[in-house]
């Protein structure tokens, strides 16, 4: 086996893993003005499932613009946070000048086995082309009786995730050739019973699985714009056909858009997840 300076093994990425890099290449910073508050959503849950608190040390993997690990540090835990994304690591230290970061490409990690009390992981794992072996690095990485906790957008998706989708499918615009999915013999069915396989199969000990449902609010112009500026496989599709069928999808999104309107004109967007944990 081909091991990593630290005793991780070696995993080639996949066209997904590539992929993937592309689609988040310097966006980090309209990610943070974006999607990253939806996120955020889970990060005191996902803390609480991995029992992290004051003098915990705890890794946050795929940490994005930081959210997970300055609540990590807010709780008095000693935090180290990785991303595949440099661009998103610059913008955490930034948020968590105290933590140790460094860019990674998950399931490698510059870890040695059983470093840490915790690993969380939010919404990392709908970005990888290899889940099963991110939890097993996850679990290496984590000390006997120390927790793993990770979360991930339920399927089927709710009503507001599915949104600007709608409004780009009525414009004729279509997941771009470049852009693969995840390989069938990587995938897992995103249920509870599904996600909780995934966490069983890494041989963590006590695994539960629960779903979250919230709503969540924001202007219409604030959450058309994270995909107007290509964040994720939604912002892909959106600008894959020009600018005059962007704008078509634009029109049909402000007309779907009263679905869920407030009475104080913002949306209400109902979101699901995952949020499963255990031992390892």
């Amino acid at each position: 086996m081909v091991t990593s300076p630290q005793g991780g093994a070696a995993c080639p990425s996949t066209p997904f893993d590539r992929a993937e890099g592309r689609i988040w290449s310097g966006k980090a910073e309209a990610y943070a003005h974006t999607y990253a508050r939806l996120c955020a959503h889970l990060a005191p849950a996902l803390l609480d499932a991995a029992e992290v608190g004051p003098d915990t040390r705890v890794l946050d993997v795929g940490c994005g613009s930081g959210t997970v690990s300055a609540a990590a540090a807010g709780r008095g835990a000693t935090v180290h946070a990785v991303d595949a994304e440099h661009g998103m690591v610059e913008v955490a230290r930034r948020a968590v000048p105290e933590a140790g970061l460094c860019t990674a490409r998950l399931p490698e990690l510059p870890y040695a086995a059983n470093t840490f009390d915790a690993a969380v992981g939010n919404f990392v794992l709908n970005h990888v082309g290899r889940p099963r072996h991110v939890m097993a690095e996850l679990r290496r990485i984590t000390r006997p009786g120390g927790r793993v906790a990770v979360t991930i957008w339920r399927s089927p998706a709710a009503p507001g995730q599915t949104l600007i989708g709608r409004a780009a499918q009525a414009a004729g615009l279509t997941r771009p050739d470049w852009l693969p999915a995840l390989a069938p013999e990587d995938d897992f069915p995103r249920t509870p019973e599904g996600f909780a396989a995934l966490l069983d199969e890494a041989k963590l000990l006590g695994v539960e699985c629960s779903e979250v449902l919230w709503e969540h609010r924001c202007a219409p112009e604030a959450w058309w714009a994270g995909a107007e500026r290509g964040i994720g496989v939604i912002g892909q599709v959106l600008n894959s056909g020009g600018a005059e069928r962007a704008a078509a999808a634009r029109q049909v999104y402000d007309e779907l858009c009263a679905e869920f309107r407030s009475a104080d004109g913002l949306l209400a967007l109902p979101h699901a997840a995952l949020l499963a944990h255990g031992r390892a």
